[in-house]
């Protein structure tokens, strides 16, 4: 998610939905059920990620909004992209334009094919990524998919009768076995985790492949 793309959340006080959108909106109806006196545990979600949000909550409902208004890039609950890293300080010399110089590890006969192709190592990297990404583009949303329902799950429905289940065809595609098992939930819990798991129950379609077989 780019910085300057506004969060959106999901809380729960216990198995209950009580806010769901903007970091600041759901901020401040977080803040309002605790002063409430909230008896039980309150969760924010990141919508993207299922991470868990960190809500700095002192002081008065306009002291919680200042902060979030000071800091609109605010990134708790943010999990980056299958493990990326923080770039870091760059140097004199270093990559721009978003180009981030990170180190691989290659076999010599990797490293011999690549200082053969046009354009050198970088760029046959590059085309290498970018071909693997498309090809995959599919499964690399159900996978994805797959996790955030499956982190969301387990934060906040691991007590549920049918959770084991539940996840195991959640992982294997099964959307009706899914269904079934989720049905009994608390009726907010079972709605974002069908939510979030839809993607991962989508048909993929299936490579084309030339010619024919033999």
């Amino acid at each position: 998610m780019d910085e300057s793309t506004p969060l959106h959340c999901t809380a729960f006080e216990g198995s209950r939905c009580i806010a769901s959108g903007e970091l600041k909106t759901v901020a401040l109806a977080v803040k309002k059920i605790i002063d409430q006196g909230a008896t039980e545990p309150v969760l924010v979600f990141n919508d993207e990620t299922s991470a868990i949000v960190e809500l700095d909550l002192r002081g008065t409902l306009a002291d919680v909004a200042q902060r979030l208004d000071q800091k609109p890039g605010h990134d708790s609950g943010h999990n980056p992209p299958c493990g990326a890293t923080a770039e870091g300080h760059r140097g004199p010399g270093r990559p721009r334009l978003g180009v981030v110089a990170r180190e691989i590890t290659l076999l010599p006969r990797h490293w011999d094919w690549l200082a053969c192709q046009p354009g050198g190592a970088s760029v046959a990297l590059r085309k290498l990524v970018e071909e693997a990404r498309r090809a995959h583009a599919g499964k690399d949303r159900v996978r994805q998919a797959q996790e955030v329902a499956y982190r969301f799950m387990s934060a906040i429905a691991g007590h549920q009768i049918g959770f084991e289940e539940a996840t195991r065809a959640l992982f294997a595609g099964d959307a009706a076995r899914f269904d079934e098992l989720v049905a009994a939930w608390p009726v907010d819990v079972r709605l974002h985790a069908k939510k979030l798991a839809a993607t991962a129950f989508e048909p993929q379609s299936q490579p084309h492949l030339e010619g024919n077989a033999e």
